[in-house]
């Protein structure tokens, strides 16, 4: 049985995280079929979002504890740029639709996501000092986006916390109630697809490279970006179509019907 579930309807690629007896921990096995989900989103020219998601209780346990040790040695650590760091890297966006409790290695999961929206009774947290580990390479994810007082808490108490918490804190975008969570993500999602592919990408690579580069750089570096935007094909749609009252090419048609593969 797959461990890591997705499906295509209208653009958007939705990839389930299904291993509900581990509480979708990341294991060797699980992490090997999420890659082989996103290389799948990416290579597909017709795939425009992500929506990542859960079956059962759990968005994602971390680390599975079970599989990280050998005759009790340690084993090798998932390479995190394998995994997290392609949501980062990549020119499409990706949702949380968080329908779980998230904690240890799964915060990572939640904090690589473009923007995310957990359902109100889900629990969060940093919990690796308490099996005696520290959040250590999720922590390159979610340290920019979280307070230092609130990390230092967190990360030190190892306490699990509300998803208007998390909310508050900056680890995820907002929290719904469960009744309102897809409501809420397909707001998102055609917000997205509202959004030229190309424009989504610069965006993204924007607020990777900005905060990394010294404001003399980002200023020369923005201006390039921003001429070369303006000649593109799609400002040159996205304009014409702005004037003329009109949707723009790659906006889908609103009675578009649900094409599953």
């Amino acid at each position: 049985m797959s461990l890591v579930r997705h499906s295509f309807a209208n653009g958007v690629m939705t990839i389930t995280l299904a291993d509900t007896e581990r509480r979708n921990a990341l294991s060797a096995d699980l992490t090997n079929e999420l890659s082989d989900a996103i290389d799948e989103a990416e290579g597909r020219a017709d795939v425009r979002v992500i929506v990542m998601t859960n079956e059962g209780t759990t968005f994602c346990a971390g680390a599975n504890l079970s599989d990280r040790s050998v005759k009790g040695s340690p084993r090798a650590p998932v390479d995190p740029m394998a995994l997290f760091g392609r949501f980062r890297h990549s020119p499409k966006p990706y949702v949380g639709r968080i329908k779980g409790h998230c904690v240890a290695g799964g915060m990572g999961l939640a904090a690589a996501m473009d923007i995310s929206v957990a359902v109100d009774t889900a629990k969060f947290g940093f919990t690796e000092v308490r099996v005696g580990v520290a959040p250590a390479m999720i922590s390159v994810l979610c340290l920019p986006k979280i307070r230092p007082v609130d990390a230092r808490a967190a990360f030190l108490r190892g306490h699990r916390f509300s998803a208007g918490e998390a909310a508050r804190m900056g680890l995820i975008t907002e929290v719904a109630s469960e009744g309102d969570l897809d409501r809420k993500i397909d707001d998102i999602v055609a917000d997205l697809l509202a959004g030229a592919p190309g424009a989504i990408a610069a965006s993204k690579t924007l607020l990777a490279r900005v905060p990394t580069m010294s404001e003399t750089d980002a200023f020369a570096w923005t201006a390039e970006l921003s001429a070369g935007l303006f000649r593109g094909e799609e400002a040159r749609e996205g304009i014409s179509a702005f004037l003329e009252k009109r949707p723009a090419s790659w906006v889908p048609p609103s009675d578009t019907g649900d094409v599953v593969s």
